[in-house]
């Protein structure tokens, strides 16, 4: 087995995950005229007019918020407004920018000490890639012929009435599959991942690996990036276990849908609405009581070594699940509950643009909102609080690279502690609408007498006869315990 190894600054990222087309858009870039308006619902098919120097123009707000490393959903040419389907991998799209925005996105966003991490779709292009364009132009002539899976001629890319006769993701007729035996497909995606990270970029989130079922792909992909940059984060788009993933020859990290799925059964206090998550990859999710989820997170946590758990990518929501809040319906409280975990738990937390201030949204295309600029209708008390949470997990090394222990859970109530050194925090959880006062035994985690500040109000417990004393959680909230030195 390859020796697995996580860049340095990957254990100290706070990621915030963006939608290039609804995040913002800049008055710098000419646009044309048949865009959305910014405030309407979104669809399938229309743009808002979002751009890269829009988020340059936004880099004081995440910073404010806590943010050090930004993923982008893809950026480059593309006829969707998502852009996962790519026709040019070489040049970002125009009504981003082109690849001066992202130039001076990332020259920017780096003098400030933010990482940035592109989408890389490369299981799949478009019709309009150039290769697959030639086969509808040439048929059986066409040289490119064996860069993809052409089952029957002619290529019916646009009749769209029965199957596509050739490979398509999902069999949809605009997402043509590579053909990855083709050395000449693998030589052109692999110097597309060197070509952006030689750009500058800090790293690839890869979307649906599983579909490029050939690990020597992938594992050239790594030697090529790492060659270039070492440092380089390879994350993948992998909604269960992925031991084999995670071996060290191939990902970093995978995005963490499985302690997604537990944060949405426990800390969310009725059964999700099965509409909204039926047919995602984390589906059916479950209702889960205290004891059920802290076997769960044991169960995750033993499914990967400890250098791997400091290298997963946790998230509530992303572009391809209904929004946490929208899932809660609309109870602050349970992603209050679920961002403290985040931010105090083993590996990398990721916000999805929008989640801090409150954002709604149900199936994809609405979980793709554009994002208020109008503070008015920013959830502000919940933008605080993202805020602190991030603040503790900045201050605190021990939430970043410290050991995990679970400790407590009962009645509604869960809790675990961090330490490294002689630095430990204590989390607590009531998911419960009334008061708990758990006795919480620490298996002489700490001394005799030792004081512990609740971090909220500055209130101290102690340690007696290797329990808490006197910790009062309030209903449907958490609690920061440090140990004072």
């Amino acid at each position: 087995m390859t020796k697995f190894h996580i860049p340095d600054w990957v254990r100290d990222a706070v990621f915030y995950q963006i939608f290039p087309d609804r995040f913002a858009k800049s008055s710098k870039l000419l646009k044309p005229s048949n865009l959305e308006a910014w405030d309407s619902k979104p669809t399938a098919r229309g743009f808002k007019g979002g751009d890269l120097l829009g988020i340059l123009e936004k880099l004081d707000y995440l910073q404010d918020l806590g943010i050090n490393a930004i993923y982008l959903n893809p950026v480059f040419k593309s006829a969707a407004n998502h852009r996962y389907h790519t026709y040019d991998y070489f040049n970002v799209d125009p009504l981003l920018g082109g690849n001066e925005s992202l130039r001076a996105l990332l020259d920017e966003a780096h003098g400030r000490g933010i990482r940035i991490i592109l989408d890389g779709v490369f299981n799949h292009a478009s019709r309009g890639f150039y290769k697959f364009h030639h086969i509808l132009e040439n048929g059986r002539s066409s040289p490119y012929i064996d860069w993809f899976i052409i089952k029957k001629f002619p290529v019916r890319a646009y009749d769209e009435e029965g199957e596509p006769n050739y490979a398509a993701w999902w069999g949809i007729h605009a997402l043509p599959k590579f053909n990855v035996r083709n050395q000449a497909v693998r030589e052109y995606l692999w110097n597309v991942a060197r070509y952006w990270i030689d750009f500058g970029i800090d790293g690839w989130r890869l979307d649906v690996p599983e579909e490029i079922d050939d690990p020597s792909f992938w594992q050239e992909f790594r030697r090529k990036v790492k060659s270039l940059n070492p440092d380089a984060y390879l994350v993948g788009e992998i909604w269960h276990a992925a031991k084999e993933w995670l071996r060290g020859d191939r990902f970093d990290g995978v995005m963490n849908y499985l302690l997604n799925r537990a944060c949405v059964g426990f800390f969310i206090d009725k059964e999700v609405d099965e509409t909204l998550v039926r047919g995602m990859g984390y589906a059916p999710v479950p209702h889960l009581d205290s004891e059920q989820f802290a076997d769960t997170i044991e169960r995750l946590l033993n499914l990967y070594g400890h250098e791997v758990n400091h290298s997963l990518l946790n998230l509530l929501s992303s572009h391809d699940t209904a929004r946490f809040l929208t899932l809660a319906r609309g109870d602050d409280c349970a992603l209050r509950l679920a961002i403290l975990l985040l931010m105090t738990f083993p590996g990398v937390p990721c916000i999805y643009y929008g989640d801090e201030i409150g954002m709604a949204g149900g199936r994809d295309p609405d979980c793709r909102r554009s994002f208020p600029w109008d503070k008015g209708k920013w959830n502000s008390d919940l933008l605080d609080y993202f805020k602190y949470c991030i603040s503790l997990r900045i201050k605190y090394p021990s939430l970043r690279r410290g050991d995990f222990k679970q400790l407590y859970a009962k009645e509604d109530v869960y809790a675990f502690a961090r330490r490294l050194g002689d630095e430990t925090l204590i989390i607590a959880f009531n998911v419960a609408k009334v008061i708990r006062a758990p006795m919480i035994q620490l298996d002489h985690l700490l001394p005799e007498g030792a004081l512990l500040r609740q971090i909220w109000d500055n209130s101290t417990i102690s340690v007696y006869n290797d329990f808490l004393k006197g910790l009062v959680l309030s209903p449907r909230s958490g609690s920061v315990l440090v140990v004072e030195k």
